[in-house]
């Protein structure tokens, strides 16, 4: 028995936020000195770095359980299933409905919960639940429904990744131009063929590096002293990402026996451009080959960081045919990698 994906879908808010938009943002260092460099040179330093021209903001009435109800919907339609036949639902995502103009996240009841009742589900044994695993969040959560399915206690699940980071940043974080908004589903189901999930590989790193990403205190000092924001130590997470995650992503590749040169594409999570291209080029210099250029599809300089959903959307773009110069065909092997908060890792390779 084998794990085939079915069905995709995804929802990419309609708002645009441009790097035009951080000019007269006041960005300080983390105790709360100014840069001594402009804000047009932070921009300009800042897209060289991560690619990222612009992203997505969810408008004021959704929050993240209603994007990721959106995702849900077309993936299902896509996967022409009959929605009251999933077994599980699983939403990724890391701070709950973040509503407009609020920080503080929304967890009761649990998002897959919201999402299943937003879908009208009336079978009690559609189990929904909420995974909290970084940005590997989708990616983990399709790991568990493989495990389900390959147990023999699911035939068929939803995983969506979910998030509106968008509501969780401080303005005075030059880190804050990162982050964006979306979601992403997909149906995954019980298969009798050769394809879908050929091997994976999940793992978490939880002694100085738990911490590299977290919770604190706004860079302005004086203000919002009892609210917290995402941040993070930028140049660890890069140095473990690039040191961690190609070694993941071999051990993983390996499990498959496959020859590297099978592999067609890598949808890494859509963290930071400079980042992903090091881990992708020091992954096939394991193998002693350089990558692919068109190996590594990347969504990131229009949508930006929008954390668990960013893997899933790529992936329904480009099944779409919606990425210029990508496309992935029947028989096609690929591969998916992230790594996030915790700090955790995953990656999985999948015939299409």
């Amino acid at each position: 028995m084998n794990t085939r994906i079915t069905g995709t879908g995804c929802y990419i808010p309609s708002h645009v936020e441009t790097n035009d938009e951080f000019s007269q943002h006041e960005f300080l260092n983390a105790d709360g000195s100014e840069f001594k460099q402009s804000n047009d040179i932070i921009i300009k330093k800042f897209v060289s770095i991560t690619g990222i021209g612009e992203r997505r903001y969810v408008t004021p009435e959704y929050k993240t359980s209603d994007i990721a109800y959106f995702a849900a919907e077309r993936a299902i339609d896509n996967a022409r299933i009959d929605k009251e036949t999933l077994d599980y639902i699983i939403v990724a995502h890391n701070f709950g409905d973040v509503a407009h103009g609020t920080t503080q996240g929304d967890t009761l009841p649990s998002l897959a919960a919201r999402v299943k009742h937003k879908l009208e589900i009336k079978n009690p044994k559609c189990v929904a639940y909420d995974l909290l695993f970084g940005c590997p969040g989708w990616l983990e959560g399709l790991i568990q429904a493989q495990a389900f399915i390959k147990a023999g206690l699911a035939k068929r699940c939803l995983v969506i990744g979910a998030e509106t980071l968008s509501r969780v940043t401080d303005k005075h974080d030059r880190d804050s131009m990162i982050y964006s908004d979306g979601a992403g589903a997909t149906v995954v189901e019980a298969s009798e063929g050769t394809s879908g999930v050929l091997a994976h590989e999940s793992a978490s790193y939880t002694e100085e590096e738990a911490y590299y990403l977290f919770f604190g205190k706004s860079y302005k000092q004086g203000i919002d002293e009892e609210t917290r924001y995402i941040k993070m130590h930028g140049r660890k997470i890069y140095e473990f990402a690039i040191t961690h995650v190609p070694q993941a992503m071999k051990s993983c590749f390996d499990k498959t026996g496959l020859d590297i040169k099978k592999l067609k594409k890598i949808f890494i999570h859509q963290a930071n451009e400079k980042m992903d291209e090091a881990i992708v080029q020091r992954f096939y210099q394991l193998y002693g080959q350089e990558a692919p250029k068109d190996v590594m599809p990347m969504n990131i300089a229009k949508l930006g960081n929008s954390s668990v959903a960013t893997i899933p959307t790529l992936f329904d773009m480009v099944k779409r045919g919606e990425l210029l110069g990508h496309e992935i065909q029947k028989g096609d092997h690929i591969m998916f990698a992230s790594v996030g908060a915790g700090m955790n890792i995953n990656a999985l390779v999948y015939q299409l």
